[in-house]
């Protein structure tokens, strides 16, 4: 019975990449910024080899690593949760995701008033816990939707749950992805529902994102056609539109997620389970908070060695990143940054992977694990462009 764990460290970001400046990016390193917070303490990650991968020069290095550990590139043209997570499952997204740096064009505001029958307020780039403060009582006022964006590919609308039910909020969110295909594509849809009162409104943990379904087959959809279980953890089943999901698992925290996750490790299955820890990214990368952030990777640290010693002799641990969110630069947006690898093993062997072209390594790593016949497009994208040069 073979099994996989694959574990997102959201937004774990270790260290800009060469074209980072063409996002805005340079010099970002989430790592390395919350390396300084006294809060930071990661002697498991330590034991994986984190301070061995190439370019972490500012951690301890450790003689003795627990199994394979390196850095991978990101190929795809974003630094998106969407892309990020694609291209680990094998898909290059060769072309970015429409953004709305100006807000949302009229044709489409007014495309979606019409089929919701709702008005609209603020259609502006915002943080999301300012957007709520900023626009949260005109919306319990008049029951106008908030929507508002990011630097990333998104359409957000924001709603407070005594004004629009939840179920209401997501019909609108769903009425929203089906319009927003082609030259308005957005990697995501994201439902944002809020509760209390001014100015103490707080998000709710009922957040819903619709994706965009894979412009390509993943890996993911390898193992369901040929029978094996594949299991989403946290916000996966959304990111992936359903797409090669056999079994799905909601939850609210990391914490949550990371339990989620061990109790699935005494469950008999065989396949994969690949979990999302979404808070390093949404709770403390995107609000620039670097303790919060410290404090969040220094709680999985402390479950790492129960994760690890929770592998059956066949199972494979993976852990990796979709993207950075470094919280001390200026901004709070993603970065575009090298993310971390480790695969863990009972017959893992300690290996340096150095630096691999595209987070896809880790779909080549399941496919052949499995014995699938399955080649990510990354590695197809990239021989093509060894055999032009």
């Amino acid at each position: 019975m073979k099994r996989v764990f694959l574990i997102v460290l959201d937004s774990f970001g270790i260290g800009a990449l060469p074209d980072a400046n063409l996002f805005g990016d340079d010099g970002a390193n989430t790592l390395k910024s919350i390396s300084k917070s006294p809060h930071f303490y990661i002697p498991n990650l330590i034991k994986c080899g984190i301070g061995n991968i190439d370019g972490v020069d500012f951690l301890e290095k450790t003689d003795t690593p627990l199994g394979f550990f390196g850095k991978c590139a990101e190929l795809s043209k974003g630094k998106d949760t969407t892309v990020g997570h694609w291209e680990i499952a094998g898909v290059i997204s060769e072309n970015p995701m429409p953004t709305f740096p100006n807000g949302f064009d009229d044709e489409i505001i007014k495309e979606f008033q019409k089929r919701t029958g709702k008005r609209v307020i603020c259609n502006k780039p915002y943080s999301g816990t300012e957007v709520i403060k900023d626009f949260g009582r005109e919306h319990q006022k008049t029951g106008d939707l908030i929507i508002y964006t990011s630097a990333d590919s998104v359409f957000q609308i924001a709603a407070h749950t005594d004004v629009v039910p939840l179920e209401e909020l997501y019909k609108y969110c769903e009425i929203a992805r089906e319009m927003l295909v082609g030259e308005w594509g957005v990697g995501r849809v994201i439902a944002r529902p809020f509760e209390g009162e001014y100015p103490n409104y707080v998000r709710s943990a009922k957040r819903r994102d619709f994706s965009l379904s894979p412009v390509d087959k993943t890996v993911l959809d390898a193992l369901k056609e040929r029978g094996y279980d594949v299991i989403s953890v946290g916000k996966i089943n959304d990111i992936f539109a359903g797409a090669g999901i056999t079994e799905k698992y909601k939850t609210s925290s990391n914490l949550e997620g990371i339990n989620t996750t061990i109790s699935l490790m005494e469950k008999d299955f065989s396949g994969l389970c690949f979990t999302n820890l979404v808070d390093f990214d949404m709770v403390y990368g995107h609000r620039n908070d670097t303790n919060g952030y410290a404090n969040a990777i220094s709680e999985f640290d402390s479950y790492l060695p129960k994760i690890i010693n929770g592998l059956k002799d066949d199972d494979i641990l993976i852990i990796t990143a979709d993207h950075g969110c470094d919280p001390g630069d200026i901004s709070t947006d993603h970065t575009r940054e090298y993310v971390p690898l480790f695969i863990l093993g009972n017959d893992i062997k300690p290996k340096n992977l150095g630096t691999q072209p595209t987070y896809a390594f880790v779909a080549k790593a399941i496919s052949d694990y499995f014995n699938l016949d399955y080649n990510p497009k990354s590695f197809e994208y990239l021989l093509g462009d060894e055999n032009e040069n």
